[in-house]
């Protein structure tokens, strides 16, 4: 072989070093090799959390892209490596029974200290429920059932065989009790006052003192924020349920409404 073979053979072996090593750099040069500017990492399946490679393909840097096997080549390096954990704090107190009497829930929470960054591990559940039985003090109360008539029953007249040498009883200051109607059955129909006893009617019933107990109350006057129940003394087959709104001390109800038996 003469000098200038040699020669040519010497320079077609540096040519192909070069354009291998070139090839090489090409290959490697995937999403993200290059300085980022900035680190773009995200938890979770996020399709706008993405880098374009020197040749402008998009290569992805959430969690998800692990299933998918479409991350960026530095992610292990850039997202992995500096990814930081949620930190959540320890769970609060159980809050009270959502229903006072009966089947209710509560839940309890806790706070994030520090949030994932980075493709961090995301944050646990941060809030907790479970089921609950009321069985507050007032339920007792809830379990009354009022027996009602119209006012028309109102015994505002004095006793005839009452003897002058006979002491009255004392009587007790009424008060009114103002109701909205939440069920009413079909037999409440059947009477000319019990038909006005219709669903989401506001009424109002007065407790009287022949009526009270001893704790100088009306059984079943209901209680506020919570269903209770009620039934018509003089229509058979008559009731229904209704929530107590407010109550007003030394109280005549007027014409028209109904009286705690």
């Amino acid at each position: 072989m003469g000098a200038h073979g040699w020669s040519a053979t010497r320079l077609g072996f540096i040519v192909c070093g070069y354009l291998a090593l070139f090839c090489a750099e090409i290959v490697e040069a995937g999403c993200g090799e290059r300085e980022r500017e900035r680190e773009n990492c995200c938890t979770g399946r996020n399709n706008e959390c993405f880098e374009y490679s020197e040749r402008k393909t998009v290569c992805y840097c959430d969690t998800y892209c692990q299933k998918t096997r479409d991350c960026c080549e530095d992610y292990q390096r850039v997202c992995q490596i500096s990814a930081i954990d949620c930190v959540v704090g320890s769970w609060g107190p159980w809050s009270s029974c959502s229903a006072p009497c009966g089947v209710g829930s509560k839940e309890r929470s806790r706070q994030v200290s520090v949030p994932p960054r980075n493709g961090g591990t995301p944050c646990l559940d941060l809030k907790q429920r479970r089921g609950c039985f009321g069985n507050n003090v007032i339920c007792s109360t809830a379990k009354e059932v009022a027996k009602i008539l119209p006012d028309s029953f109102k015994r505002n007249f004095k006793d005839p065989w009452r003897r002058p040498h006979m002491l009255m009883k004392e009587e007790k200051a009424s008060y009114c009790v103002y109701l909205r109607l939440k069920q009413a059955s079909a037999a409440c129909k059947l009477k000319l006052w019990s038909a006005q006893l219709v669903r989401e009617r506001l009424i109002c019933a007065e407790c009287q003192g022949d009526a009270m107990s001893k704790s100088d109350r009306c059984g079943g006057e209901g209680l506020e924020g919570t269903r209770t129940f009620w039934t018509a003394a003089s229509v058979p087959g008559c009731h229904g349920s209704w929530v107590r709104e407010s109550s007003s001390e030394s109280c005549h109800c007027p014409p028209y409404s109904l009286l705690f038996v």
